[in-house]
């Protein structure tokens, strides 16, 4: 969600950019914009995130499971059996 609002800023600005300066500033920009995000440091910290997500993902992805499973049982008042203890 967090990337596909950065995506819509960034063409509103390019927009409102373009507009104000002519199509050929626009251009000037958008190159300047490809050339930084395509650049060998900026593409190594993009795989670092990559794979830092890659890490998480996971673990984030169950939490938010047993939260939903644990939201709906509680907005239909399900109750669940007890397990034994176990002397552990």
């Amino acid at each position: 969600m967090q990337g596909k609002l950065i995506f819509v800023a960034g063409a509103a600005v390019g927009y409102v950019l373009g507009s104000r300066a002519g199509h050929q500033r626009y251009e000037q920009i958008a190159a300047g914009a490809s050339k930084f995000w395509n650049s060998r440091s900026v593409q190594k910290q993009v795989v670092k995130v990559e794979q830092a997500a890659e890490a998480v993902l996971p673990k984030v992805v169950t939490g938010l499971f047993h939260v939903v499973v644990w939201a709906v049982k509680k907005l239909f008042g399900i109750q669940t059996k007890q397990r034994p203890a176990t002397g552990r």
